[in-house]
């Protein structure tokens, strides 16, 4: 019953909202009486209560679309912008990574070229560098590479895959061949008495080239390489010194090397080079590559030239006529530096020579009569020397 009396009173309200009215209208002097019933009343307002509803639920729907399709938008936006800012990185790190393998592809290169120009007449090291496998290359471009680029290209970490194998072969082909050359030379100058220091003759301010924490061990086969080749190149180098070439034609020896009695009172003494005859003026030759360090007289010998010949390697060429060479001249094995004379306390024309290792005098015999195998080692060497100098 409450709910039917809600009804009711409900009913009963829309009801009294609408009365039964008449309107009175003149025109022209002619009156007319309009009656609008109450329920046309209640037609009308319900016809425009369904309008308004109608209206009102079209514009929340359009509102609610809107509000909808901007939140997709701004979704679709978003996404874009990630899936572009992810494009660049992708590309950023392609190019990094191509570059790497670009770097290390030069490395490569270079590390062939000095093969070749230090081993290339090795033939197990030539033989080593044969087996190597060839780069991997780009394929050509395909119809499809328009649309997928990356389908078209190496992948640059299978490049440096690649190449990495190569150089930790080509590394270790090259180390060997340094060992073996290094044994070599060592073998030459344990020939003529003189063996090099184990330990390189290094040193210098440390200045570093990278802080603390960025410095890492580094691959220890490329150190290996980088201290056997300076080993090489020292050992090779103090080869090249050792003074075997002939320092006067005809080698005709007067006096040797040692104790002997003096020319001049008969009393025992030493003797600390060779004597070589030979006509006056004639001339006198570098027993090896070096650089004029004095010329001038000293007491007893009368006219000198030294040449240092480095690594603590020095000839002496003493009773000179004349001189064809200052301090300073770079000279080469064979070049006349001065000319045959009888000065100083000397009985006649001949030319003393002396060889000394660190100051001290030794035989030069051990060095001009050096055995056929020596002298093709050291000439073998003296040309990688002479093609390094000239390469840097």
């Amino acid at each position: 019953m409450p709910a039917l009396d809600s009804r009711n009173s409900l009913s009963g309200r829309w009801n009294r909202l609408f009365r039964d009215h008449e309107l009175i209208v003149r025109t022209d002097g002619h009156v007319r009486y309009l009656r609008l019933g109450a329920g046309a009343q209640r037609k009308a307002a319900v016809a425009a209560l369904g309008v308004a509803g109608v209206w009102l639920t079209g514009t929340a729907a359009l509102i609610g679309w809107q509000a909808w399709t901007s939140h997709q938008t701004r979704d679709m936006e978003q996404r874009a912008v990630a899936v572009a800012q992810a494009e660049v990185r992708v590309a950023a790190e392609r190019r990094s990574a191509e570059q790497i393998a670009s770097d290390v592809e030069t490395r490569q290169k270079q590390l062939e070229s000095l093969f070749k120009s230090h081993f290339g007449d090795d033939p197990e090291a030539a033989a080593a560098l044969a087996e190597e496998p060839a780069p991997a290359t780009a394929q050509p471009a395909s119809a499809e590479a328009d649309v997928q680029p990356v389908a078209a290209v190496i992948d640059p970490s299978e490049r440096l895959k690649s190449t990495g194998a190569r150089q930790q072969k080509l590394v270790s082909a090259m180390t060997d061949a340094a060992a073996r050359r290094t044994a070599r030379a060592e073998s030459a100058l344990a020939a003529v008495g003189l063996r090099p220091t184990a330990r390189l003759a290094q040193g210098g301010p440390f200045l570093p080239w990278r802080t603390a924490k960025q410095d890492a061990p580094g691959d220890p086969d490329l150190k290996r390489l980088a201290t056997t080749l300076m080993r090489m190149e020292q050992v090779e180098s103090l080869l090249v010194a050792v003074p075997s070439g002939s320092p006067a034609d005809g080698m005709q020896i007067t006096s040797g090397f040692g104790t002997r009695y003096d020319p001049f009172n008969g009393a025992r003494a030493i003797h600390a080079g060779i004597d070589f005859r030979g006509p006056h003026g004639s001339p006198i030759r570098a027993a090896a590559p070096g650089r004029v360090s004095f010329v001038g007289q000293k007491s007893g010998y009368g006219n000198v030239v030294e040449v240092d010949h480095g690594h603590g390697l020095l000839t002496r060429y003493a009773h000179l006529a004349g001189f064809n060479a200052q301090v300073g001249d770079e000279v080469q094995s064979g070049q006349a530096i001065a000319r045959m004379g009888s000065t100083g306390r000397s009985t006649g024309t001949h030319l003393h020579f002396e060889v000394r290792v660190n100051g001290e005098a030794v035989n030069p015999r051990r060095f001009l009569e050096a055995n056929a195998n020596v002298l093709e080692i050291k000439a073998d060497a003296r040309e990688r020397v002479l093609g390094r100098v000239s390469a840097s």
